[in-house]
């Protein structure tokens, strides 16, 4: 019988005995909130990320919706961002107050298009919010050049893009600042949710810090709303253990893709291109026509897929009182992409598995008129 190839496990590996040190130090210490472990991966993942600045959070959704606030974001503005990610990202948006704006994705990198961000600009726009989705960064500097050009804030979503660059600068250095996730399936991953943001500004980062704690200056000194959203110690405790790991994991991630890439040549999906070598690849998604038939097919043979997005931001009720905006892009990538399996573990016999599986596939005919 084929063993399964299950799509993820989260499940410490060769990183489990750091971890459980890291969680044995924490229950030792019996300090559990805002404590010495949140200060040193602040400062570790700041340099890390190339930034001055990290400051620990809640979730990534957090991370991004206290930046808006951080930044005067909120009720009256809008702020550009992709139709192509998980909800969050928007839902931090709606979070701070201000009102999300869809622009459509491009077609090569599958992140939010320069030319439709330019296109859908108005005098109430406070901000733009690219995704640098699936570990490949959105086209920043064209990006960039938009926002100063409009004189636009720009506040990055890098949740899936650890370590990642954009023309050769670490993502989050070309905004404001950039919210970073360390859901347990993220490259850097926690056992439970947080998240950081990074910034090169010091009013960005001490003010971050106050809203986390409710908006206090000082024990029970509340200057203003804040919410509770604090970055734990055993989170980053166990953040900490796995960091010095993360260069490794991002490695071995660029080997696996290099390998499908090769080996899907000719293969009856489409492979998105690798538009700028800083990828990371969180995910190695591709287009499959019929793709319910593709993942059965797939799962028959034990391979576990997931799919990563499959209904358009502006499609969901959760949006459903924002005005209507066309997004055929996004919605042609919506109705067939499908992430194969790719994380650190994996051997290249794996991929051999799988990519052998997704050669061998047919799609159903079309039906006749």
């Amino acid at each position: 019988m084929t063993s399964a190839l299950p799509f993820i496990s989260l499940t410490p590996g060769a990183d489990a005995a750091d971890v459980r040190t890291a969680i044995d130090r924490v229950i030792a210490r019996g300090w559990f909130i805002l404590g010495p472990e949140v200060e040193a991966f602040e400062q570790e993942f700041a340099e890390a990320s190339g930034a001055r600045f990290a400051v620990g959070v809640g979730t990534g959704t957090d991370a991004l919706a206290l930046t808006l606030r951080a930044l005067e974001i909120g009720p009256g503005d809008e702020v550009i961002t992709s139709p192509l990610s998980a909800a969050f990202s928007a839902l931090a948006i709606l979070m701070a107050g201000a009102t999300p704006v869809f622009a459509d994705i491009d077609v090569d990198r599958l992140t939010v298009d320069p030319a439709a961000i330019d296109a859908a600009i108005t005098s109430r726009t406070a901000a733009i919010l690219p995704v640098h989705l699936y570990g490949q960064s959105a086209d920043m500097p064209a990006i960039d050049a938009i926002a100063r050009r409009h004189d636009l804030v720009v506040v990055e979503d890098a949740c899936q893009a650890h370590l990642a660059t954009s023309a050769g600068r670490p993502v989050g250095a070309w905004g404001a600042a950039a919210a970073f996730s360390f859901y347990p399936t993220k490259n850097l991953g926690a056992l439970g949710d947080a998240g950081a943001v990074v910034t090169n500004d010091p009013m960005i980062a001490d003010r971050l810090k106050r809203l986390r704690n409710g908006g206090q200056t000082g024990q029970y000194q509340h200057l203003e709303f804040g919410v509770n959203s604090r970055l734990d110690e055993l989170q980053a405790a166990i953040l900490r253990a796995r960091l010095p790991r993360l260069r490794g994991w991002t490695a071995e991630r660029r080997a696996l893709a290099a390998w499908y890439r090769e080996q899907l040549a000719g293969a009856p999906v489409a492979v998105p291109p690798e538009c700028d070598p800083g990828h990371v690849y969180h995910l190695f998604p591709v287009l499959a026509p019929h793709r319910e038939a593709f993942q059965a097919h797939l799962s028959g043979q034990g391979i576990g897929t997931l799919v990563h997005y499959p209904i358009p931001l502006p499609r969901q009720p959760a949006f459903a009182d924002l005005p209507p905006v066309s997004c055929p892009v996004a919605d042609r990538v919506a109705s067939s992409v499908c992430s194969l399996p790719l994380h650190p573990g994996l051997g290249s016999g794996d991929i051999d598995r799988v990519a052998s599986a997704v050669r061998a596939w047919s799609p159903p005919p079309a039906r006749s008129a």
